[in-house]
């Protein structure tokens, strides 16, 4: 098994002078990186941080989550980034599940993680730097990413250092050859997209622009002036982008912007070659750490998400277990040295998602004579609002505890913003007032993130039900699309 380093330490030694990080109007070259994640496995070992433990992380995206990815991984410990967009009820089981040996978080997100340590300020005591730097394998663990299933319970997908590798290659194979690529860094290092682009760019000697969060100007201040080359959005950036561009046209130091996230409307991508912004949609997931199918540069259309990257596989597998041929619909399967080691404790999980090398995205879509894939639903029940996951039994919990709520059902509503929202259906428990929906909506809010918050609030008799008792979510949205 090949023995693996860190890539800043290298960096730093073959490319000293390189650029490899920008934040907050600030550069380091890769000298000056691999000193400051020097002086953060300093730090880390002042609190006993070794392998295999497990350190939480709670931000927006800062340079101090670079120093400590990176200084994770010198030690052999685990990086456990969760959502900084959730509630404290939200996070109390992932930091159940994982037990982690120390939790940091920024200063604004500190009442949200009890016992927490500042993390902008956590090395500031190291004045020297540590020269630890252990070898990693293929099979070393790198973060734990949390993702829930379909009902709606938090299940951390263990991605290992061969994973990052082996998605860094199958990208650049797709893409071509780029000396020092200048990936743009806005999607939240908390999610697999952001991540990637973090581990890509060093892998590859280029450098990553990291922007605290999506600011449509800035993405183009970027573009403009500081020599991005790629970039990963969501249809929803995707056009606010080009809306705030208007018409300069792009620089030839921009070569493409990977589109994610859910479905991309083609109008959308049609506008944006248009303008000269090379879009590629893609189709991936946090188990198979990041992308799987990605279009290709001389064949994009926007009409599918691509082919698979080289090295991964995809099959289309029917409800009978056979594999499927062209054309015909059913779960989309994975088969690639990106796909995850498993569920963090999650053994049950873990063989249910992993079969015989196969990843069961439970993803429907189809593949054509060429091999490209088209996603036609993602999970059953799954909603995909701004390229953020939203499961409905999540938010129907929260609803059911009212106590005027009898029943609650969670639908996807198409939005031309956002792509989807979630519609909430409720029935009014007996001999209870029916609350308005400014109170619902206030009652949400107090245990979930602001954008799982239905948009509407519908009040219906009852549910519509199967003969096995089951909601017909098809009916409703069928109700909503009247």
């Amino acid at each position: 098994m090949p023995v693996l380093s860190c890539p800043i330490r290298e960096g730093a030694r073959s490319h000293p002078d390189a650029e490899a990080l920008t934040f907050g109007g600030r550069a380091w070259s890769y000298a000056e990186l691999d000193t400051d994640v020097a002086r953060w496995v300093a730090a880390l070992e002042a609190h006993g941080i070794g392998a295999g433990d497990r350190v939480v992380s709670l931000a927006t995206n800062h340079a101090a989550s670079v120093f400590l990815f990176w200084a994770l991984g010198r030690l052999g410990a685990v990086l456990v980034p969760l959502n900084a967009r959730l509630t404290a009820a939200e996070l109390a089981p992932m930091l159940e599940d994982i037990r982690p040996s120390l939790t940091l978080a920024m200063e604004p997100l500190l009442p949200r993680l009890p016992g927490a340590r500042l993390l902008e300020s956590f090395a500031d005591a190291a004045a020297m730097g540590s020269a630890t730097c252990r070898p990693l394998e293929t099979t070393s663990p790198r973060v734990v990413l949390f993702t829930s299933g379909t009902t709606g319970r938090p299940k951390g997908a263990v991605l290992t250092e061969g994973n990052f590798r082996a998605s860094t290659r199958g990208s650049a194979a797709n893409l071509g050859a780029h000396a020092a690529p200048r990936w743009l860094g806005t999607l939240p290092l908390f999610h697999v997209g952001g991540i990637a682009m973090l581990t890509r760019t060093a892998y590859e000697g280029g450098c990553l622009i990291l922007h605290e969060r999506f600011d449509a100007d800035a993405v183009n201040r970027a573009i403009d002036t500081e020599g991005a080359s790629h970039a990963s959005l969501v249809a929803t950036t995707l056009e606010r982008v080009l809306e705030a561009r208007g018409d300069r046209p792009m620089p030839p130091s921009f070569a493409f912007a990977l589109i994610g996230g859910g479905p991309v409307p083609v109008p959308l991508l049609a506008r944006a070659r248009a303008a000269g912004l090379r879009a590629l949609q893609t189709y991936g997931l946090t188990e198979a750490c990041s992308q799987v199918t990605t279009e290709r540069p001389d064949e994009a259309d926007g009409r599918t998400a691509g082919a698979p990257l080289p090295g991964t596989e995809v099959r289309i597998v029917g409800a009978d277990g056979d594999v499927c041929g062209p054309g015909v619909e059913g779960d989309i399967e994975v088969r690639s040295p990106t796909v995850m080691a498993g569920y963090w404790q999650r053994p049950e999980a873990t063989r249910e998602a992993l079969r015989d090398g196969w990843l069961r995205t439970k993803d429907v879509g189809v593949l054509d004579v060429r091999g490209r894939l088209t996603v036609l639903s993602r999970r059953t029940d799954l909603i995909v609002r701004g390229g953020e996951n939203i499961y409905p039994a999540e938010i129907e919990a929260v609803l059911l505890n009212h106590p005027a709520v009898q029943e609650a059902a969670v639908v996807g509503f198409p939005d031309d913003r956002w792509g989807e929202t979630p519609v909430a259906f409720v029935v009014r428990r007996p001999g209870q007032e029916q609350p308005g929906a400014e109170v619902l909506d206030a009652w949400s809010r107090q245990s979930l993130a602001g954008f799982k918050v239905p948009a509407r609030f519908v009040w219906l008799d009852a549910l519509p039900r199967n003969a096995m008792g089951k909601v017909e979510r098809t009916v409703l949205r069928k109700h909503v699309l009247r």
